[in-house]
């Protein structure tokens, strides 16, 4: 009688531990686990391959060397470093480089420069008695989206909201591949920035960040913060500790807030 106690009261020590959810669905890599060209993270039909990724037979393999990104079914590689290349619908910031009879030449950093067609324009512009550098100007900074990328052109357009021409404050430079982690899974990373530190933050995704009031040199301290440590996990929480954030005690409800006043974030 006290064997089969003991037998039973083993049992529950012996039996084996339920995988989670991600390695029973074949998912070998964890979100921002790094991986290198060849490397295998996913083991099932269950998932996609996207950006820097192949799939062999029922395998998803790396392409690059980076950290492994999830959204839905399509798993990702994030690279270390690379260099920006134009996506329709992007948000981007640019220098105006050159102006021309229909438009403007604009420099947003990629291998060739974008244009900014007068169509691109919100309100009517009449050429014959407008000069064009009363709107925009060579070395004007602006926000603007991506209308259209191919390999021989890319057009943008500032019929968005979030477009607009800045006039103060200070851009920074940083990896382009870095932009998804500064601004966070449903831009909770910059969120946090922008409650934190007061200031207005503008995110391009080739790389450059327009930041104007509040505590600037917090914010860039933050940014550089998330830049050179992309890779590790709980970054969240280290960057709110360097804000001030005591741990556990993050405003969740002031970050929500920023972020819906700042949708390009």
């Amino acid at each position: 009688m006290n064997e089969e106690n003991k037998t039973e009261e083993k049992k529950p020590e012996t039996a084996e531990k339920p995988q989670d959810n991600a390695q029973a669905k074949g998912l070998l890599k964890k979100e921002r686990e790094f991986v290198i060209p060849g490397d295998k993270i996913v083991d099932t039909m269950d998932y996609l391959p996207g950006r820097n990724c192949f799939r062999k037979g029922d395998s998803v393999f790396a392409t690059k060397i980076g950290l492994v990104g999830v959204n839905g079914r399509v798993v990702s590689v994030i690279p270390l470093n690379e260099s920006y290349i134009p996506k329709a619908g992007d948000m981007v910031i640019g220098e105006v480089v050159d102006i021309q009879n229909n438009g403007w030449v604009v420099d947003i950093k990629s291998a060739d420069t974008a244009y900014l067609p007068l169509s691109g324009i919100r309100e009517f512009i009449d050429v014959s008695k407008t000069d064009l550098s009363n709107y925009y100007d060579i070395g004007d900074a602006i926000y603007a989206k991506i209308s259209l990328a191919t390999d021989n052109s890319t057009q943008l357009t500032m019929d968005d909201s979030r477009a607009r021409k800045f006039k103060d404050g200070r851009i920074l430079t940083i990896n382009p591949a870095k932009v998804p982690r500064i601004i966070g899974k449903k831009g909770s990373m910059i969120s946090i920035i922008k409650s934190q530190t007061g200031c207005r933050i503008s995110v391009g995704q080739n790389g450059l960040i327009w930041i104007e009031g509040g505590d600037e040199e917090l914010a860039i301290k933050a940014i550089g913060m998330v830049e050179k440590n992309s890779y590790l996990e709980g970054l969240t929480e280290k960057v709110s500790e360097l804000l001030g954030y005591k741990p556990g005690e993050q405003p969740a409800e002031q970050a929500e807030r920023s972020k819906e006043e700042n949708v390009d974030g």
